[in-house]
């Protein structure tokens, strides 16, 4: 009987860290076209993405924007991949295409409906749909034009400047002529960050009072400020805002490990949201991807690669079997750019 590899959650981690041991690594029983019913596809995936939302889903809550893994059940999550067998008119057999909510398992079997074609262009690789291409950088373009509002020549500041998001926030925010301040937590990092045009980037870790190093930093105070952390950086920069700011909540990673939610950080300076008329606006990037955004994200991005203009760092894993550990690295802050699991 042919196997596969499948990953699935063993233990919900309601609290605190995931552990490899939160995590079931199994080879199954390999599904077979002749399982197909009809208007489903057999997929082999051929690179898995790894990204911060999905520490939610590991926590079992119940009420969250996106529903919590299962217990026994696959992790799911974007993936690119090929199609082996189809009943689908829609889909033939060697198809590249992209599944939003895909399993982490070698084939797999799923509907038509929820899948769709991924484009290949000249200059873009397989692994570009889980990169440059994929969900953070759509998150990066949808926060940045939509909610950001840049205009030439306005001061931004970004977190987690060295990340899936924050590389991409970075380029595109100096292709549209924005001053580009930035933060990442490592020397390296900072140094990466001013490679792709920041035109000031620090580490966070060693520059001291945060709070201090933005006002020195930025004399002229924030215009946009785009947020993948949350914390007490959020809360010195609503200190240190323009009038008519935005504020574009992307995520709060300092947030997603804390023990329990007594330990959560309590915003002091909510009061400037108000006094400096800001906008200060969150977003779920899945429930974006019918929007006409995102083909403007993707004809965008595209050509701004394909010429050079973007550079987008991946971290790549090898193996299925290894993507928990991704995951683990992911939150520890040890991946350097986009995480990803080639199968």
């Amino acid at each position: 009987m042919s196997t596969i590899t499948s990953v699935s959650l063993k233990n919900y981690v309601t609290s605190g860290s995931a552990q490899l041991s939160d995590f079931a690594i199994e080879k199954i029983a390999a599904p077979t076209k002749n399982q197909l019913k009809p208007e489903q596809v057999l997929l082999r995936p051929l690179y898995f993405s790894v990204d911060p939302y999905q520490r939610g889903r590991l926590s079992g809550v119940k009420d969250s924007y996106v529903a919590s893994y299962k217990k026994g059940e696959p992790i799911t999550n974007f993936l690119v991949a090929r199609v082996i067998a189809s009943t689908s008119v829609s889909f033939k057999e060697n198809d590249l295409v992209l599944d939003n909510d895909g399993k982490w398992q070698s084939e797999y079997i799923t509907y038509a409906k929820d899948i769709h074609h991924a484009a290949e262009k000249p200059g873009i690789d397989v692994r570009d749909h889980v990169g440059v291409l994929s969900m953070p950088s759509y998150t990066a373009y949808y926060g940045l034009m939509v909610i950001g509002t840049p205009k030439k020549g306005e001061t931004i500041l970004v977190s987690s400047a060295s990340g899936a998001v924050g590389q991409m926030v970075v380029q595109l925010a100096k292709a549209i002529g924005l001053h580009v301040v930035a933060f990442a937590g490592s020397d390296e990092k900072v140094e990466h960050v001013k490679k792709l045009g920041a035109d000031i980037a620090f580490n966070y870790k060693t520059c001291g009072d945060f709070g201090q190093t933005i006002r020195k930093l930025i004399p002229k105070k924030i215009d946009i400020y785009y947020d993948n952390v949350g914390g007490p950086y959020l809360d010195a920069v609503l200190a240190h805002v323009n009038n008519n700011a935005r504020i574009v909540v992307c995520g709060a990673i300092t947030q997603y490990n804390l023990a329990c939610n007594d330990d959560a950080y309590a915003i002091k300076n909510i009061t400037a949201v108000l006094v400096n008329k800001l906008r200060m606006e969150g977003f779920i990037i899945l429930d974006l991807y019918d929007s006409p955004h995102y083909t403007e994200f993707v004809d965008h991005v595209s050509k701004l690669y394909h010429e050079g203009k973007i550079e987008y760092r991946v971290s790549e894993v090898e193996g299925l079997e290894n993507a928990p550990q991704a995951i683990l690295d992911l939150f520890a802050g040890k991946n350097f750019g986009k995480s990803v699991v080639k199968a």
